[in-house]
C-alpha cells in the first residue's frame, strides 16, 4: 500500500482557500441569478455554451462534456429550460441515438437579458481584485488543473462526469 503523500501547510492553506472561495463564488453567482432570473449558474452556462454553438445548438453528449457534467444532469436541466421556452430539443434525423439542445430565440432574448447582471457579478467577485498579472496566473493554474483532471490517465478513477 502507498504511503499518504499529506499536504505541507503552504498546500494545505492554499486548499483551504480554494475551498472556501470556490462555494462562496459558486453560491455568490447563483444567488445572483436567482434573484434576477429564476435560474442557477449551471442552467445559465447552458445557455451560454448553445449561444456560442453554430445555430446555437449541440449534440447533448457534447453539451455535457463541454461542462463537465453528467448526461443525467445535463438532460435535468435542459428539461427546466425547455419549461421556459429558452431551449428544446431536437432529434437527429440520422442517428435515433443523438438529441440535440437548441437555445430557442426566447432563450437569446433571455440571456440577452440575464448576461449584463452576471458579469457584473463575476467581474465584483473576481476581476476587479486581480491584476493582469493575477489574471493571466489565474488562467495558467485553471488551465493546468482542468487539463490533469481531464487527462484520461488522470486522478478522476470513477471516469468523467459525461462519461456516466
Amino acid at each position: 500500500m502507498e504511503e499518504t503523500r499529506w499536504l505541507n501547510a503552504e498546500q494545505l492553506h492554499a486548499w483551504r482557500a480554494y475551498c472556501s472561495a470556490s462555494v462562496l463564488l459558486e453560491d455568490t453567482i447563483d444567488q445572483q441569478l436567482r434573484s434576477t432570473a429564476g435560474i442557477i449558474h449551471l442552467y445559465y452556462t447552458v445557455m451560454v455554451r448553445l449561444s456560442d454553438a453554430p445555430d446555437r445548438r449541440l449534440r447533448m453528449t457534447d453539451l455535457a462534456e463541454q461542462l463537465n457534467i453528467s448526461r443525467g444532469r445535463l438532460t435535468h436541466a435542459v428539461r427546466r429550460l425547455e419549461e421556459d421556452g429558452w431551449v428544446r430539443r431536437e432529434n437527429c434525423s440520422t442517428d435515433r441515438r443523438t438529441q440535440f439542445a437548441v437555445l430557442t430565440d426566447e432563450g437569446m432574448a433571455a440571456l440577452a437579458r440575464i448576461a449584463p447582471g452576471h458579469v457584473t457579478t463575476v467581474r465584483a467577485a473576481i476581476f476587479d481584485h486581480l491584476s493582469s498579472e493575477q489574471t493571466r496566473a489565474f488562467t495558467e493554474i485553471c488551465e493546468t488543473i482542468l487539463a490533469a483532471l481531464t487527462d484520461p490517465q488522470g486522478p478522476a478513477t470513477t471516469g468523467l462526469p459525461w462519461r456516466r
